[in-house]
């Protein structure tokens, strides 16, 4: 279905501020065509007829098809780390919820494996389309840096290497088993893995 003709931007002047209503609707064909017929049969100009716009509108907009679908997929970067901090542990297991929410949705699941592919092909796209998360890595450092300070987490943590973990055993997991659902239980066991680690003190297990 196409969008509603008053949001057309068949001709923008010079400096003319972007219309919010065409950028909703070019990220919304974007979604359903992206679940409709994939990544890699995704063209600009499908986007353009589905959104009631023009391809020029789009380039003005997104440099690369890998740069508007990433903001289809994500329009905000995926952070549980709102309001104030609940102790690490649950802060840790929000983080894995919120990653679990996002990755699971149809878009992101359409998106990700051509998504993956053209940034690990052009370093500057994923420059580009990675900068898009700079609050998130600045919310889990100053998260971790208040529980640092509270003596919770060990100092040496890195906010990156820790993104990772989540980020990576998430999609390694829809990668391995597709078909099954990330339930909460899952949530629970990776949190508790990040939260205790795996190995026991030689001496209390005596």
């Amino acid at each position: 279905m196409k969008a509603d003709p008053s949001a057309v931007d068949k001709v923008s002047g010079a400096g003319r501020p972007r219309d919010p209503r065409i950028d909703a609707a070019i990220l919304a064909a974007t979604a359903d065509l992206l679940v409709q017929i994939g990544y890699s049969n995704l063209t600009l100009a499908a986007v353009a007829e589905r959104a009631g716009t023009t391809k020029t509108a789009l380039y003005r907009r997104w440099s690369s098809k890998a740069e508007l679908v990433h903001e289809a997929a994500f329009p905000v970067a995926p952070t549980a780390l709102v309001g104030p901090a609940r102790g690490m542990a649950a802060d840790l297991r929000a983080m894995i919820a919120a990653a679990r929410d996002v990755f699971t949705t149809p878009v992101v699941r359409a998106a990700l494996p051509g998504l993956v592919a053209d940034m690990s092909a052009d370093a500057e796209l994923n420059t580009r389309v990675m900068s898009r998360f700079a609050g998130l890595f600045t919310a889990v450092q100053d998260r971790l840096t208040e529980a640092v300070d509270r003596g919770e987490v060990h100092p040496d943590v890195d906010p990156t290497r820790l993104i990772e973990l989540i980020g990576g055993a998430t999609l390694l997991r829809l990668l391995l088993s597709p078909d099954e659902p990330l339930d909460d239980t899952w949530v629970d066991q990776a949190t508790a893995i990040l939260v205790h680690g795996v190995t026991r003190d030689v001496g209390s297990a005596r």
